[in-house]
């Protein structure tokens, strides 16, 4: 999982809360009152959260399904 580190906007340092953020959601907790519990108060930082998809698992997977070619090798 690649989880941002840090804010974007305000540049605080979020990474450290991300995994357990997405446990206790997925656990059916409310997200707003899971990034209350963790100190998350900026809106920016907030959103930091709740607007993360994952998408490196569907890259790699259509990387596998397709594959590279030869006109993606050259520059």
């Amino acid at each position: 999982m690649m989880a941002p580190i840090r804010c974007f906007t305000c540049g605080a340092p979020i990474g450290d809360k991300f995994e357990e953020f997405r446990r206790r959601v997925k656990a059916g907790e409310d997200p707003g009152k899971v990034l209350d519990d963790l100190g998350i108060k900026r809106y920016c930082c907030r959103r930091m959260f709740l607007g993360h998809i994952e998408l490196v698992d569907d890259i790699i997977h259509l990387n596998e399904l397709y594959g590279s070619t030869e006109k993606d090798k050259g520059f």
